[in-house]
This record gives C-alpha cells, sequence and structure tokens, in this order.
C-alpha cells in the first residue's frame, strides 16, 4: 500500500466563505491519491463558497460543521487563506478548540498564506517557526511566533507556506510530511 499512504487516514479541511480556492483544492486532490480520506469543515451550512483570484470562485459541500468536530475524530488538519475566511474563522471559539487541540495533540497541521494566522488565534503559535503572507507577519510575532524568510517551513508536525508561490511546493511537503507521519504512526 506504499502508493497509498494516508489510506484510512481522516484530514480535516477549515474553511469558511471567502476561503482561497486554490489553497484547498490543490492539496485535497493530491491527498486524494494518498488514499486519505478528506472533509470539508466549517462554520458554514450546506455549503462553503471559495474565493478564486478576484472573484467568488465554486462551491463546496460542507461535511462536519465546526460545532459538531472534535481534534481526535481526524489525523490532520488543513488550514487554507484566505481573508475573508480567516476573519470569520477567527472569531469562532469552536475553530480555535478545534485547531487547539490538533495542536496540542502534536497532530500534523498545514497552514497557507494568511490561514497560519489562525494558530495565533487558537493561541498555539509562540515559540513555533513559521513562514506565511507578509501582511500577517507582525500579528504572529506579536504571539510569540519565529517568523522565517523562507517560503515553507516545518516546525515539529507543523508545516507553514507563504502563499500561491509556494502552492505546488507546499502541496508536494504536505504530502510527504503527512505520509511520514502516518508510517511513524503505524510503526509506533
Amino acid at each position: 500500500m506504499m502508493d497509498q499512504p494516508l489510506a484510512g487516514k481522516t484530514i480535516a479541511i477549515l474553511v469558511a466563505n471567502g476561503f482561497e480556492e486554490t489553497e484547498m483544492t490543490e492539496p485535497q486532490r493530491a491527498l486524494l491519491k494518498t488514499g486519505a480520506t478528506l472533509k470539508v469543515i466549517s462554520p458554514e451550512q450546506g455549503l462553503v463558497n471559495g474565493w478564486h483570484g478576484k472573484a467568488w470562485g465554486h462551491y463546496f459541500p460542507v461535511d462536519q460543521q465546526v460545532v459538531e468536530v472534535l481534534a481526535a475524530d481526524f489525523d490532520m488538519l488543513i488550514l487554507p487563506g484566505g481573508e475573508r475566511s480567516v476573519a470569520k474563522l477567527a472569531g469562532n471559539a469552536h475553530v480555535r478548540r478545534i485547531i487547539g487541540g490538533f495542536m496540542d495533540g502534536g497532530k500534523p497541521v498545514a497552514a497557507i498564506d494568511d490561514g497560519v494566522s489562525l494558530i495565533a488565534v487558537a493561541q498555539k503559535i509562540k515559540g513555533r517557526t513559521v513562514s506565511a503572507s507578509p501582511a500577517v507577519r507582525e500579528a504572529l510575532e506579536a504571539a510569540g511566533a519565529v517568523w522565517s524568510d523562507e517560503p515553507l517551513t516545518i516546525d515539529k508536525a507543523l508545516l507553514t507556506a507563504d502563499g500561491l508561490d509556494t502552492l505546488p511546493t507546499f502541496v508536494d511537503q504536505l504530502v510527504k510530511a503527512f505520509s511520514e507521519a502516518a508510517q511513524v504512526k503505524k510503526a509506533a
């Protein structure tokens, strides 16, 4: 089953209306090839609307609402960026609880662009080295993050990247890191 290293693993993708569509769909497409089960988690009901370029994008079905979700039910978490989505998620206590559960449990978390700031909102970024959108640098550093000028940073089980320019590398590293984490867990 080496071609499906994530078979049996469930990955949460946490988004709200206005998420950066390609930052969700590219990792989703790559992870489906690994055998992973992906679930879209959102405060939205029924459908969540992506943002593509400079306009609203496609609608995607919501698998579970944040009020119903426990980090324990998932193996990994993806936090796409998108200013509107991040702003909406940042104000949600359930989102903070979910992200906190993943970070406290040492579970793999991948965040890109301004989605990285959600880890700070959950008060789990202190002392972690991160890459993110320069627009959120000040807030991340104020929350205790160590800023990296690298386009992509891995700090233990946390993978962060600075945005759309690094998306292909982010997706490759995300698949690699999540697959390695799954193999380590099998060996344990």
